[in-house]
């Protein structure tokens, strides 16, 4: 039994510790900018914001135009026949001005994409948070693994002994029964765990933009952040809706709805024209000009209810894009409170429990490896399985307090540092 808990102990510190050559929690990190498909749909939409906004600068451009006409026509004067009188034609035209249209369509454009770099980079934002996540995941099912496997391994040495006691009367069966069927427990919540060892690995996988390729070792992160002094609320607040990615993406998107309107209370506005036309004909008159330049005014004078209308929906839109925006407002406040208060409870209060729970495990198992030296107990595996807890529960607390670190920048839309440099401006009190 001594050499089994032994090799017991060598086995959980093996799954604590990982190899030399293990994924790191940065070079994880790192794979946030690959071609994942939530970066890749960010990314597709801005290019064609951006699109749209060449689109808009575009619009007063030089447009040249062939035209090529095949025509047959009979004189009003002269002999009463069917002539041909084909022509072809390059006109080039050029807007001069449109009474501000075209610098709303251009603004609301820009607009857009500035929304859309916003939302690729939330959206980065939002993948280093899930590939933390899923490699905190990976951490604590080989950590519980570990544990569920020392458990599980103790109770089948006290069942096996317990065998041998029942076979010469020393036991009574209802007694060894309860034993394999707590043996049976901790093999099932073993099997469980080595089950989720694989699920998290393929969520880390599929969080990299690597499915199938699942890692074997990961490196514990020292994760020095965890220290950091935070603003109080109060402090931080204004600051993190200033700076805040979706707020800004939704700021630039009210934004590109006030240039749509304006845009359109200008649709009855006129619009000049300077146009250019080289001809050619097949049939000769003095009222044709082979070449010709001029200025043109077009001005809508009825379009009906069209302009009205659309007006009417881009309100609607810009309502609907406001309440958003304050909906979105009352989001960050409450994300941002219950971050804070997170981070706070972790540190004043969630640590400090973990870390006295491992110094009283610490404590059971050296009297627990005394008695088992002096052979008065045999529960020594049992304290190891409970120090291995006790050591879960801690680093648990702190994944738990790097991911809420990891989420305030990602609300903050800023570097943590930011955020500290901030904590150092408030004034004493």
């Amino acid at each position: 039994m001594r050499h089994l808990l032994a090799a017991l102990m060598l086995a959980g510190t093996l799954v604590m510790t990982g190899s030399a050559n293990a994924l790191t929690l940065a070079e994880a990190l790192a794979a946030a900018d690959e071609p994942h498909p939530d970066l890749r749909s960010a990314q597709a939409d801005l290019a064609a914001a951006q699109a749209d906004e060449q689109a808009a600068a575009a619009r007063r451009d030089l447009t040249v135009n062939f035209e090529g006409i095949l025509r047959q026509g009979r004189p009003t004067v002269g002999p009463d026949a069917w002539n041909a009188d084909n022509s072809v034609r390059i006109v080039a035209r050029k807007n001069l001005y449109d009474f501000s249209r075209t610098e709303y369509a251009l603004g609301a454009a820009r607009a857009e994409a500035n929304a859309r770099q916003d939302a690729l980079l939330d959206t980065r934002d939002q993948r280093r948070l899930d590939i933390m996540a899923r490699y905190f995941d990976v951490l604590l099912a080989d950590q519980q693994y570990a544990a569920d496997n020392e458990f599980m391994a103790v109770a089948y040495v006290a069942m096996d002994n317990a065998r041998d006691r029942v076979e010469v009367g020393q036991m009574s069966r209802p007694d060894f029964a309860v034993l394999q069927a707590r043996y049976q427990d901790l093999r099932e919540m073993r099997n469980a765990s080595l089950a989720r060892q694989r699920v998290t690995r393929a969520l880390l996988a599929n969080a990299l933009n690597r499915p199938g390729v699942l890692a074997s070792d990961l490196e514990d992160p020292k994760l020095p952040n965890n220290n950091t002094k935070l603003p109080e609320y109060e402090t931080l607040l204004p600051w993190v809706l200033a700076h805040n990615r979706r707020m800004l993406v939704q700021q630039q998107l009210l934004a590109a709805a006030q240039q749509r309107l304006a845009g359109l209370r200008h649709e009855s506005s006129p619009s000049l024209d300077a146009e250019m036309v080289a001809a050619d004909y097949s049939r000769t008159a003095i009222t044709r000009d082979s070449v010709s330049a001029g200025l043109i005014l077009s001005w809508p004078l009825y379009q009906g209810g069209r302009v009205d209308a659309r007006i009417a929906r881009e309100q609607a839109q810009f309502q609907k894009l406001q309440a958003g925006a304050d909906r979105l407002n009352m989001q960050i406040a409450q994300n941002l409170l219950e971050t804070l208060l997170e981070i706070r409870q972790l540190q004043g209060s969630s640590r400090p429990a973990a870390e006295e729970q491992i110094k009283y495990r610490d404590v059971a198992l050296d009297r627990s490896r005394a008695d088992y030296e002096l052979e008065l107990k045999t529960n020594l595996g049992d304290s190891m399985a409970q120090t291995m807890v006790a050591a879960l529960r801690a680093r648990r607390v702190e994944y738990q307090l790097a991911l809420a670190l990891a989420r305030l920048e990602a609300l903050a839309g800023k570097p943590l540092a930011d955020i500290v440099a901030l904590a150092d401006k408030q004034p004493r009190g």
